[in-house]
């Protein structure tokens, strides 16, 4: 895209009219920081971090140019680290059942992994509980040696979010407070209530599909 020609030593806006561009701007910003934190490009303090210093600067300057300025240096920030990603990005490959899976991070892969184990394990069974010390256990079966007890904390509660069937919670009566995947065998069979996560999850493929196509159009920068 080439830069516009100025056609005017001054162009006069309404309040409300570069208030709404404002707004438009911090939308944006706010679409770009969620791209990048469900595809795990930024997480945690990182992000939490990046939005505090940007927010603090915006609220700080009293010029709406510069504010305007500040969001869209911000939201360049965030899209050369997504650009960056997506060079490295990995194919989407067919799996079992023609399903596309794809391991966006290693605790994601390793949830997958967990909710595809407890939902053969719950064959029979009317009820399941499988805690951490298990799926350690499990998890380094499948990688050679177990992960650290936060990284399987953290396994456990994005199998939550990836089946809603599954219940992350202390066990009950534990002095140490043993984190646990509970759930009835039923719903986890039940092939309706996982839909949502599904959507969730074809949703954030989109997303990263869609910003592949933009970031990498030739020309585009």
């Amino acid at each position: 895209m080439q830069e516009p020609s100025i056609i005017a030593e001054a162009i006069e806006i309404p309040v409300s009219e570069f208030q709404h561009v404002l707004e438009v701007a911090v939308d944006l910003f706010n679409y770009t920081t969620e791209i990048a934190r469900d595809a795990g490009i930024l997480r945690g303090r990182e992000l939490a971090k990046l939005v505090t210093r940007a927010t603090e600067a915006i609220k700080a300057s009293h010029s709406p140019i510069e504010k305007l300025h500040l969001i869209i240096a911000y939201i360049r920030q965030i899209l050369t680290r997504i650009c960056e990603a997506l060079k490295n990005w990995p194919p989407a490959s067919p799996a079992a059942e023609g399903k596309i899976r794809q391991a966006i991070t290693k605790i994601q892969l390793r949830a997958q992994a967990l909710v595809e184990h407890i939902t053969v394990i719950a064959e029979g069974k009317k009820e399941i509980s499988f805690n951490s010390c298990q799926a350690r256990q499990f998890l380094a079966g499948r990688e050679g040696r177990p992960p650290s007890r936060r990284d399987t904390i953290r396994a456990l509660r994005r199998a939550e979010r990836l089946c809603p069937a599954l219940v992350c919670n202390h066990t009950p009566n534990d002095g140490r407070q043993t984190i646990r995947l509970t759930g009835r065998a039923e719903d986890l069979r039940d092939p309706g209530i996982n839909q949502g996560a599904q959507d969730r999850d074809r949703r954030q493929r989109l997303r990263m599909e869609e910003a592949r196509i933009i970031f990498f159009k030739e020309g585009a920068f």
